[in-house]
């Protein structure tokens, strides 16, 4: 992982698994591990039922000299969102929107850490509204965004995205195990 320190927080619950996991060459920016030049981002459950992470940037993320790019700080929080209600709900969701509140810029190698919660809960259709912060070592808000999400049926997801039917089915099932969980 290049550029991008993540690790887990203590004062949340548990590591979160996600369901794409599954996918032996799984690539996600945000989140695989296998991916070099992604983010790598581990998320941990909160005990509110949310998730958070703790993440710090150095250089190779910098826009202006010292400053994180803002479009890193909505990835995070695209991500820590999108899985969430991925992990709540037990199902695939695409981004159709996003409301990002700049407050002041990260700094480049400062420690932040970013919170997503939801009210969504199984049964309800979508689309689906989640809410991601991003607070400073003091616990001061330097990031406010507000996402919506849509969900899609896993033939939805196989026309959207490039996996096998095996893919696909192997995805399902881990979707599957969330929603009887």
């Amino acid at each position: 992982m290049t550029g991008l320190t993540t690790e887990a927080d203590s004062r949340d619950g548990g590591p979160a698994e996600l369901p794409w996991r599954v996918l032996p060459d799984y690539q996600c920016f945000g989140c695989s591990p296998a991916n070099e030049r992604g983010l790598g981002l581990r998320f941990r459950h909160t005990p509110d039922g949310g998730l958070a992470c703790t993440l710090a940037f150095d250089r190779a993320f910098e826009s202006y000299p010292g400053v994180v790019h803002g479009g890193m700080s909505a990835t995070v929080c695209d991500e820590i969102m999108g899985n969430l209600l991925v992990l709540r709900l037990g199902v695939s969701v695409f981004t159709t929107s996003m409301r990002t509140r700049y407050v002041e810029p990260l700094a480049i190698g400062a420690t932040y850490h970013c919170t997503a919660s939801t009210e969504a809960v199984a049964g309800d259709t979508g689309p689906y509204t989640a809410h991601a912060q991003i607070t400073d070592a003091a616990g001061q808000a330097v990031v406010f965004v507000t996402g919506s999400y849509q969900p899609v049926t896993p033939e939805q997801a196989k026309a959207r995205m490039a996996m096998s039917d095996d893919e696909v089915r192997l995805v399902d099932e881990a979707l599957s195990a969330l929603r009887t969980d």
